[in-house]
């Protein structure tokens, strides 16, 4: 019996345009990442839903990579590629470390993952975001792309549920924040993203990192800030004409002249 169930599922793996995408897809990260500057040093923080395909290989991955003390990596794109990079990266700043006989700069970091990334951009699919304190300047974001390109950013976003996140890192970041206020920032937009891309979900999880070193937290779904929308339904056979109606307790106006009538009409309000 379990033979006969493994030739069939080998039969459908093999080329069927029947077979589940999990058996040929490689693992992914999917992901949704970002890195924020404080006074003071970083706040990171990403998703935990790791995908192969359109099934969740993993629900509680953790996307924060420490590289050194005070240095750590966000990875988007494929699991085992960024791994790799991350682990080499790892290694290099470590001897490095033990050379000059004290900590790594976070741009050392950032410079050694672009020499990976773009040295090896044809054949590696790896989003990274490296972020960190040192003493010389400070906390830093340091972007690098898939294609190894590398950019300091006070703050950047990375990953599939970036692009839903945009506009609220746009209107919500300002310069010199508190770390309360980048941890409230951070958590904010990883739940807004998890709620809109299918690729990012699970938990959050955040890391502070300053000179008194480092501060890692972990939300769980059920405690994340929530996004989701309010329906308002009007019901068949409503009637609004020449008046305005203010449904304050909604935050939803119904100006004059609107008609509704024999149909079902539903307002949509965030």
């Amino acid at each position: 019996m379990a033979a006969a169930t493994a030739m069939r599922f080998g039969q459908l793996s093999s080329g069927s345009d029947m077979a589940p995408d999990w058996t040929t897809k490689e693992v992914s990260t999917g992901t949704t990442i970002m890195a924020v500057e404080y006074d003071g040093g970083v706040v990171i923080g990403a998703d935990s839903r790791t995908t192969t395909g359109a099934y969740i290989a993993n629900r509680v991955t953790d996307k924060l990579t420490p590289i050194h003390d005070r240095i750590f990596c966000c990875r988007s794109g494929s699991a085992a590629d960024t791994q790799a990079i991350a682990d080499v990266v790892t290694y290099q700043l470590g001897f490095h470390s033990i050379e000059l006989d004290e900590a790594p700069l976070v741009q050392t970091a950032a410079n050694l993952f672009k020499a990976s990334c773009y040295r090896y951009r044809e054949e590696l699919m790896a989003g990274i975001i490296v972020a960190g304190w040192d003493k010389r300047r400070g906390g830093q974001v340091y972007t690098v792309p898939v294609g190894g390109m590398l950019v300091r950013q006070p703050v950047s976003v990375g990953g599939s549920g970036s692009t839903y996140i945009y506009g609220y890192m746009d209107s919500n970041y300002k310069p010199n924040m508190t770390k309360d206020q980048c941890l409230r920032l951070v958590s904010g937009a990883l739940s807004l993203a998890m709620e809109r891309d299918g690729s990012s979900g699970g938990v959050v999880r955040l890391a502070a990192i300053s000179e008194t070193g480092v501060d890692r937290q972990v939300i769980l779904g059920n405690q994340l800030p929530k996004w989701s929308t309010i329906y308002l339904t009007i019901y068949p056979t409503v009637c609004l004409k020449d008046w305005r109606s203010t449904l304050l307790s909604k935050g939803l106006e119904i100006y004059p002249t609107v008609c509704l009538k024999d149909w079902r009409y539903t307002l949509l309000s965030v």
